[in-house]
């Protein structure tokens, strides 16, 4: 197999893997839409790394460009964000995917309680997928980024802001963004409190 067959076999693995944790999200958020009345999950976004940035991303590792480094070396090929309702939400999702006995947690990091110190809120878990193909089984490493509308407000406008601009950011505009950020994240707490006093 050569270099450009054996990429688009590895791109076909990491697509179907987003398409099995996206059909397994839909299939928990509506099995909890019958039995609670309530839909934990907003939206589900989906992406597959571009070669250029899977190639930047092995540079800047400084693993040598081969398949090999491809497969071990980078996690987050494939990309699912859970975008959430409510705060508790976040965990209940994640709870209920890493029950399944067929996926494999490989990394969580929580930026929820403990945020970044820029203001970024989210939950990311790394999962391994199966893959089940003619002869053989392929496990596939996932990102999963889970956080709440506010938390994807936020990240969607910060990231616009810092890196779609020619101009550094300042240190005041920073701590702006910051404060912004904090805000938003006693909103969530607040629009839980009253969900769950509201279906008390």
């Amino acid at each position: 197999m050569d270099d450009v067959t054996e990429f688009l076999a590895i791109r076909q693995l990491y697509n179907a893997a987003i398409k099995q944790v996206r059909t397994k999200l839909e299939i928990l958020n509506d099995g909890f839409q019958v039995e609670h009345c309530h839909n934990p999950i907003h939206h589900i976004e989906c992406r597959l790394k571009s070669p250029g940035s899977m190639l930047e991303k092995l540079r800047r590792k400084g693993y040598p460009i081969e398949m090999q480094s491809l497969r071990e070396g980078i996690l987050d090929i494939a990309g699912v964000r859970v975008v959430c309702n409510y705060l508790n939400d976040v965990n209940l999702v994640a709870d209920l995917l890493l029950s399944q006995d067929d996926i494999r947690l490989l990394k969580k990091k929580d930026f929820i309680s403990n945020p970044k110190p820029n203001g970024y809120r989210s939950l990311h878990l790394i999962v391994s997928v199966p893959i089940f193909l003619a002869g053989t089984t392929e496990h596939i490493p996932v990102e999963i980024q889970i956080r709440t509308i506010a938390m994807d407000y936020w990240a969607s406008l910060e990231h616009h802001l810092k890196y779609k601009t020619e101009n550094d950011v300042s240190d005041s505009l920073k701590c702006r963004l910051k404060h912004d950020a904090d805000l938003l994240s006693a909103i969530d707490a607040d629009l839980q409190d009253i969900f769950c006093q509201m279906n008390a």
